[in-house]
């Protein structure tokens, strides 16, 4: 077994408060003033643990973001890590409860059990005086569960200057599979415009916004594919005002995930140049394919081929998947950065009231982060 190992499961009482800190310190994405709270946690956790440099991002928006830096290495590449603070939970939404080996709280998860193992991660690192060529930037942004928008610049450039890029989101459950595989997703809004009439005295002088929404849900659906991975759901709808009237407009927020990069131009057309079915509607389309697809390329079998041996030193077989959810760790493959994603602790419940951990697998999880970074920081 190896020694950063040993020390990370002499410290899991430790580890498990940290993880506690983090969880009570609850942070809903939309409530500024709560993820600001978590960051100051998170940055004195840091500074304890680590005692690297902090640079605070401010966000006037959203919560303020950090850059976490150890090390000082003097190639031009880093190992970058992302992570999150904000999650999908209003304050108080649900209780934090430890049950034997299992801790449930907002986030705990997605993923402040990632931001925890990170931490000591590090500290197993300093405790054992590792200094590298490469300098290890740890970045937490505070809007991931709601799109990224005031945070996919900063990711982007700190990407650029990486060489690998390691990703502590949620594992996959049961038995907390790293993610070899993301789907990528975009989001589009289908606006209709029509005509409006009496629906009795003029029912042929109008132009249904509804009736063309439903053509158009129809010829959309159309564009899905099982075998390739290509999937599209009309997620909300809405139009109309009464019954007895001819509907003037109506709106649909569209969803959709690829699993190869190269489908996302021609899927992306092919929604914004739209027939239109119904005579005297117009269809305006607005959206993107917002991240591409994490893949399962040589350079990501490389990274899981690692993982998977040092967690043989550690007495245990990892597993690896895909997943149908988009993280930030899209964005870094998506510049062909080498990016390998669910190394979270184990655990299930991720946006349920069922989200916990176990917290005898911190140090384990902690311990795998902590050798892959040893692989590649010198």
């Amino acid at each position: 077994m190896s020694t950063i190992l040993n020390f990370l499961k002499e410290n899991q009482d430790s580890i498990t408060k940290t993880l506690m800190r983090l969880t009570r310190t609850e942070s809903p994405s939309h409530t500024k003033e709560l993820v600001d709270q978590c960051g100051d946690v998170l940055k004195a956790e840091f500074e304890s643990l680590v005692g690297g440099t902090v640079e605070m991002i401010e966000k006037k928006e959203v919560g303020n973001q950090y850059k976490f830096t150890y090390g000082t290495g003097d190639e031009t590449e880093q190992i970058l890590i992302i992570g999150h603070m904000d999650t999908v939970w209003d304050k108080g939404a649900i209780p934090i409860k430890q049950d034997g080996d299992l801790l449930y709280g907002p986030g705990v998860f997605d993923m402040k059990g990632g931001l925890a193992i990170t931490l000591w991660a590090l500290n197993a690192l300093r405790e054992k005086g590792v200094q590298g060529k490469r300098k290890v930037v740890f970045l937490v942004t505070t809007d991931e569960e709601i799109g990224s928008e005031h945070s996919k610049e900063i990711i982007l450039e700190e990407a650029r200057k990486s060489s690998v890029v390691f990703v502590p989101e949620s594992s996959i459950s049961p038995h907390a599979a790293v993610k070899t595989e993301r789907k990528g997703a975009g989001q589009f809004t289908l606006n209709i415009t029509g005509v409006s009439a009496h629906a009795g005295i003029n029912a042929w002088d109008g132009a249904s916004a509804i009736e063309e929404l439903a053509f158009q849900i129809i010829d959309l659906k159309k564009l899905a594919n099982r075998e390739e991975g290509i999937s599209v759901n009309v997620g909300v709808i809405n139009g109309g005002t009464r019954v007895n009237v001819i509907a003037k407009e109506a709106i649909a927020e569209i969803d959709v995930r690829i699993t190869k990069k190269n489908q996302a131009e021609k899927l992306a057309r092919q929604i914004r140049n739209r027939p239109v079915f119904v005579e005297g509607t117009k269809v305006v389309i607005t959206g993107e394919i917002e991240r591409y697809p994490l893949e399962r390329t040589e350079s990501v079998i490389e990274l899981y081929k690692q993982l998977k041996e040092i967690a043989h030193t550690h007495g245990y077989d990892l597993g690896e998947g895909s997943s149908g959810g988009a993280s930030d760790g899209n964005f870094t493959a998506g510049l062909g950065i080498p990016t390998i994603d669910g190394l979270g602790p184990q655990g299930d419940g991720a946006h349920s009231e069922n989200e916990h951990v176990f917290l005898s697998n911190l140090p384990y999880r902690a311990a795998l982060l902590a050798e892959i970074i040893l692989k590649h920081i010198h």
